[in-house]
């Protein structure tokens, strides 16, 4: 067995510790709200979007009027979320809100997609975690299974095609896409066939 990485700076997680304060309440506040959202945010039916606004409401998310929120998001911390007015959460997204994430009004989050914004330092013994924000403007478009990563910003009406990454902030208004997410045109700008065949290929989703 190779053991050439043996000497090479990793984590030790037996000296692994969690911050104090770092997840914004206390424990029992944590895992109560993991429990509500096992037994009654998650087997919610689908129309029961006042209900799940409610539920998130409760533990302190900051939601605006008429968002629509599936059942099947995952929300690590509530109190941590923040979602404008007529924004749509899809199926299966997870807010890993280790961090603050900020969604603005009139964006989509299309289903399976992954706002992460926490992460360890690979560098340190003890693998020190952190987190960092992510905004996400208003009308904006996430389309599906898009990889947000810690400290991002997608600024206004900026739309990310379906499976991209996205590690670092992206401009108002473009149509951006692929691994890692980059700008390709302006959106609503008349595109040739061949820009057009690539948008749709990379912007689908709903």
């Amino acid at each position: 067995m190779d053991d050439s990485g043996r000497d090479a700076p990793a984590q030790d997680l037996g000296r692994f510790r969690t911050p104090t304060g770092f997840r914004g309440r206390s424990a029992a506040v944590v895992q109560l709200w993991w429990f509500v959202e096992s037994c009654l945010f998650r087997p919610s039916p689908q129309i029961c979007f006042a209900w799940r606004r409610w539920l998130l409401r409760l533990f302190g998310a900051r939601i605006g009027r008429r968002v629509l929120i599936r059942p099947s998001v995952r929300t690590t911390y509530p109190w941590k979320v923040s979602i404008g007015d007529y924004s749509w959460v899809g199926e299966d997204v997870v807010l890993y809100s280790l961090g603050e994430i900020r969604i603005g009004s009139h964006s989509v989050i299309s289903q399976r997609s992954y706002l992460c914004t926490g992460s360890h330092d690979p560098g340190s013994a003890t693998f020190d975690i952190f987190a960092l924000p992510i905004t996400i403007g208003s009308r904006c478009w996430l389309a599906a299974d898009v990889f947000v990563a810690p400290g991002v910003t997608i600024a206004d009406a900026a739309v990310v095609g379906a499976r991209s990454t996205v590690f670092h902030d992206l401009p108002p208004a473009m149509i951006c896409h692929g691994n890692p997410a980059r700008p390709t045109r302006r959106r609503g700008e008349p595109a040739g066939a061949e820009t057009m065949s690539a948008s749709l290929r990379g912007v689908s989703g709903g």
